[in-house]
């Protein structure tokens, strides 16, 4: 304490000294914030530019910081928060998909350009696709293309089930429906991926259909819109169902393209089984003949029916080496002698290199004895795809039934 000061004018400055240098140390981390922020940004001036020079240089020498999470603003936008992916940790690129190259390419125009590009879909007609509906059969690899388009695109992952979005509070189904929106915004590019969307967008129409469940539908389709949301957002609805035929027509309207992942044919199934197993060792594989014999199965069939066939080998593997435990605990009650006992030492030198041999035809014969299709490809719900895909999807005849009574 300076002579001269009471006691009080002396605390007085130690909290003021104490708030200038907290004041200091926050402009402090707010011109680093804004400066890793705009470090792209162009200098108005050359005195400028010499002084930002050396925090150019800093820049260049450390690596770039992670990337910032946002903080939600509300309780409902932190229980969306979870469920948001972002694109480095999805995992899934378009390599890991052996077929759809028709799809893939079709994706990658309509998603991939205008979020990668968005300066050219700024006015007039050409404007980004606002909703992407993935309809066939069950395992055809809907949702490994939805993640796979997110992480080519370097986009956000929002994975929304009714679990979601769901409350058992009143009111609450519609807050978080919004703040589903909002967080997409903050976190943009953003693909919100809608597994098995009729369940949670079907029609209207239904017979028993609580009403909660049509506020939950009306508000998802005024964010989808854009009525409540900003311009610029570079928001994404990606859907996936078996069951297009159960939506409601308000939301069949609002996906622009419609895109049909039916059942691979012979010349796919052959590049799915090839994917597949490219990381494995095989030995003298017919890919052809596995995918004439397969007909009817999907991606996830040809995955179940790989991973049974690897299980071979191992099984075998496996037997070898109990056969081998029992033969030594067999010597060890017998007794061994001391060459025995060198001769043990050799054979649990050779049991440690275990080595798996290669798949083989036999082996995916036998797998396939065991795995079966999953989907009826002549059945009544694959009609009804096609004749669903002809009405609403891409390469339909849009040829519509229409009532006579003449036979």
């Amino acid at each position: 304490m300076k002579d001269g000061m009471t006691h009080h004018e002396y605390k007085s400055n130690q909290a003021e000294n104490y708030m200038n240098r907290n004041v200091h140390q926050l402009e402090t981390e707010g011109e680093v914030a804004v400066g890793a922020k705009t470090e792209t940004a162009a200098p108005e001036n050359k005195g400028e530019a010499e002084k930002s020079s050396p925090a150019v240089k800093k820049d260049s020498e450390n690596p770039p910081p992670p990337k910032v999470e946002v903080a939600p603003d509300n309780e409902f936008e932190k229980r969306i928060r979870p469920e948001v992916i972002p694109a480095n940790e999805i995992g899934v690129t378009f390599a890991d998909i052996g077929a759809l190259d028709d799809i893939k390419e079709s994706l990658q125009e309509l998603v991939m350009l205008p979020l990668r590009r968005p300066d050219l879909f700024k006015g007039g007609l050409l404007k980004p696709c606002r909703g992407i509906l993935l309809f066939g059969p069950p395992g055809t690899g809907k949702t490994m293309l939805a993640k796979a388009i997110a992480n080519e695109a370097g986009a956000s992952f929002i994975n929304v089930s009714m679990s979601t979005i769901t409350s058992k509070w009143f009111g609450e189904d519609e807050k978080n429906v919004r703040a589903l929106f909002t967080l997409a915004a903050k976190v943009s590019p953003t693909i919100i991926f809608v597994d098995e969307v009729d369940s949670m967008l079907g029609q209207r129409t239904r017979v028993g259909e609580h009403e909660a469940m049509r506020k939950i539908k009306n508000e998802f389709m005024t964010h989808w819109d854009g009525l409540l949301t900003k311009t610029g957002e570079r928001i994404l609805v990606l859907a996936a169902t078996n069951r297009p035929f159960d939506l409601d027509e308000a939301i069949i309207r609002r996906f622009e393209r419609r895109v049909m992942v039916g059942l691979p044919s012979v010349e796919n199934r052959e590049m799915i089984l090839k994917t597949l197993l490219s990381k494995e060792k095989v030995e003298n594989l017919d890919f052809k003949e596995l995918a004439t014999m397969t007909e009817g199965y999907s991606g996830s069939d040809l995955k179940n029916l790989c991973v049974t066939a690897a299980y071979r080998p191992v099984r075998e593997l496996i037997q070898q080496e109990r056969q081998k435990d029992m033969e030594k605990k067999k010597r060890e009650a017998q007794g061994k002698s001391t060459e025995d006992a060198s001769e043990t030492k050799e054979e649990e030198k050779e049991d440690q290199e275990i080595t798996l041999r290669a798949l083989n035809m036999e082996d995916m014969r036998q797998a396939k004895n065991q795995v079966a299709a999953s989907f009826a490809s002549e059945g009544s719900v694959m009609s009804e795809l096609q004749h669903w895909n002809d009405l609403y999807g891409e390469g339909g005849s849009r040829k519509k039934q229409q009532l006579t009574y003449f036979l």
